[in-house]
């Protein structure tokens, strides 16, 4: 094999891999109803496969097909990770404890961190007295709220975690006080 054969499946490797990603972030705005970066990355998108199909389809030798496939495989991986560190969206969670106490502590700790919180009492399973924590909060925060409830010492909870599409009124869906180094 040559070294310019190897070059060539190098960057079909490569360019593969990165219309994956731009594939992976394209459904992430999709999903999130976020449109107009969609237009231009399926665009590009287009561009790049026409020119990387017709290199697979003229080449001769399974070495272009297995490059063309490790380059999707790499940027779904990496796609995966770009979608993880975006974390865009808005979620509402709701935790349920069975102690009043750690719910009155974690809802005023929310609160105090800017989130908006509501709080119930709930009938669980059986009709067993629960207490709901309700808090909208954006998707890359997610780990504050996690840190949040370690800190109450609220061990494995129940959470029902729903993706919401907008917030409209008086929530406050991110936080407010800023974290001391």
């Amino acid at each position: 094999m040559t070294q310019q054969i190897m070059l060539t499946l190098m960057g079909l490797f490569f360019i593969t891999a990165l219309t994956n990603i731009l594939a992976t972030i394209k459904s992430i705005l999709l999903a999130k109803n976020i449109m107009n970066p969609v237009y231009f990355l399926v665009f590009i998108d287009a561009i790049i496969f026409a020119t990387v199909l017709g290199k697979v389809a003229s080449s001769e030798g399974i070495h272009f097909v297995i490059a063309y496939a490790l380059g999707r495989t790499l940027g779904v991986f990496v796609g995966g990770k770009v979608e993880g560190r975006l974390a865009l969206g808005i979620l509402e969670v709701d935790i349920f404890l069975n102690n009043k106490e750690k719910m009155i502590e974690l809802a005023e700790k929310l609160r105090e961190e800017g989130y908006t919180v509501n709080n119930f009492l709930a009938s669980g399973n059986n009709g067993d007295r629960r207490y709901k924590v309700e808090v909208v909060i954006k998707r890359k925060e997610f780990n504050v709220l996690e840190s949040i409830m370690d800190e109450c010492d609220v061990k494995d909870p129940t959470l029902k975690i729903k993706n919401l599409h907008k917030v409209e009124g008086k929530i406050t869906a991110t936080r407010i006080k800023t974290v001391n180094p």
